[in-house]
């Protein structure tokens, strides 16, 4: 309970009592005497100390992109009858051992007052916050007690996002109307009701459905054809350098979103060996609603493993790309293969062998190696990217030469 001011006090003040006693200077003892009496009252004042507080922390946003803002908001409310000494709030932030510290004023019956402090949020993946102490303590700083004020809470920050052109060109279409299950998402809930537009037969309006909506919405018959986008994300421990594995990941998830946000189905495989299955296109109306409290459920969960995604030392590039580009309608969709070159490696070397990848399928190489002129010198369909390029321009600059090739082929 003692704070470090406190012990030095006692021991300063134990120090001047022997010295008085000893030396019979009274002035000393007497010295003494006072700050041990002051510490003994400190403690006792402290402990008796009795708080009625209602503490909350919230998160704002719950979930987010690197780089974006994130804020904690406290809020403490005095639910005693007597006013408060002054509170020191002190959050734990991360695995670091650092604490977020806020000293808030003495509290009268009532009060309720707000606090805000900023989050870490340069790198992804889960960060922890909490749990919160609400400290009290005497004037003269000699004794402190702690109480738990909110228990932890943990945000998870998605990777980075870059502004890129979703790859439609290659997309392809889906018309398949059969087992929902095989996209891994619920066919009725994402395909087989739309929103009421004027016009349409109130017969054909899902009572029980937009009652829970709180909007009209309608039957639709059929799956309206869709696009769909797979991105193979290579994890594999020694194939990145440096950074690039974290902007390998930006780089997926820059991809996924760009593609939902077009109403594009969506697909994450790793050679870990997860596979979320398509879905996520954001509604029968390829509307795309996609990011933090959009609702879309598929492409929500995909982030969030892209959040903790680790390097992993199993699986084969070559053979799941060549699964991952079996067509599952009547056209097969783009793939996106997200890889690094090995330090032993040179830039421009592909690690999926010539003839495993098809026409749709866009490489994406990240090195630590310069690249040479144009970073898709190599195809339209190979993009390799070095330290000093940045993903969405190569990205945006290979998929609109890919869109005028699809344009004056079917010209």
């Amino acid at each position: 309970m003692l704070t470090r001011q406190g012990v030095v006090a006692t021991a300063v003040a134990v120090t001047l009592v022997v010295a008085g006693r000893l030396f019979g200077i009274f002035e000393l003892f007497l010295l003494g005497a006072g700050g041990a009496a002051l510490v003994v009252v400190a403690v006792v004042a402290t402990g008796l100390t009795r708080l009625h507080l209602d503490v909350s922390r919230e998160l704002h946003p719950d979930r987010l992109h690197a780089g974006t803002p994130g804020v904690v908001e406290l809020r403490v409310s005095n639910r005693g009858s007597r006013r408060t000494p002054l509170l020191h709030l002190r959050d734990a932030v991360g695995d670091t051992g650092r604490n977020a510290s806020v000293t808030l004023s003495p509290l009268p019956p009532g009060a309720d007052v707000a606090a805000a402090y900023s989050l870490p949020t340069a790198r992804r993946g889960c960060l922890a916050v909490g749990p919160l102490e609400v400290g009290v303590g005497d004037p003269f700083g000699l004794a402190g007690l702690a109480t738990p004020g909110a228990p932890m809470t943990t945000l998870t920050i998605w990777p980075a996002l870059e502004e890129v052109l979703a790859p439609s060109s290659l997309a392809g279409h889906r018309h398949d109307a059969g087992d929902p299950s095989g996209l891994g998402v619920s066919g009725e809930e994402l395909y087989g009701l739309r929103p009421y537009v004027d016009g349409d037969d109130l017969r054909r309006v899902h009572w029980r459905a937009s009652a829970k909506r709180d909007e009209l919405v309608v039957r639709q018959d059929e799956r309206p054809a869709q696009g769909q986008v797979g991105v193979v994300l290579d994890v594999r421990t020694g194939v990145y350098g440096g950074d690039t594995f974290e902007r390998a990941v930006s780089a997926a998830a820059s991809v996924l979103v760009a593609s939902a946000r077009r109403g594009l189905l969506v697909r994450l495989v790793t050679t870990a060996g997860h596979d979320s299955g398509y879905g996520g296109a954001g509604g029968p109306d390829g509307a795309g609603r996609v990011g933090p409290g959009a609702g879309n459920d598929h492409l929500d969960a995909i982030l969030e493993h892209l959040a903790v995604v680790e390097e992993r030392n199993f699986g084969h590039l070559a053979t799941l790309v060549a699964a991952v580009e079996r067509p599952g309608g009547t056209q097969g969709g783009a793939v996106v293969v997200v890889t690094g070159t090995p330090p032993t490696g040179r830039a421009g070397v592909s690690p999926v062998p010539h003839g495993a990848a098809s026409p749709k399928t866009v490489l994406v190489s990240f090195t630590t190696d310069p690249v040479r002129g144009d970073s898709t010198a190599a195809g339209t369909r190979s993009i390799v990217v070095d330290d000093t390029t940045p993903f969405a321009s190569a990205w945006n600059r290979a998929m609109a030469t890919s869109a005028r090739e699809t344009a004056g082929a079917s010209a």
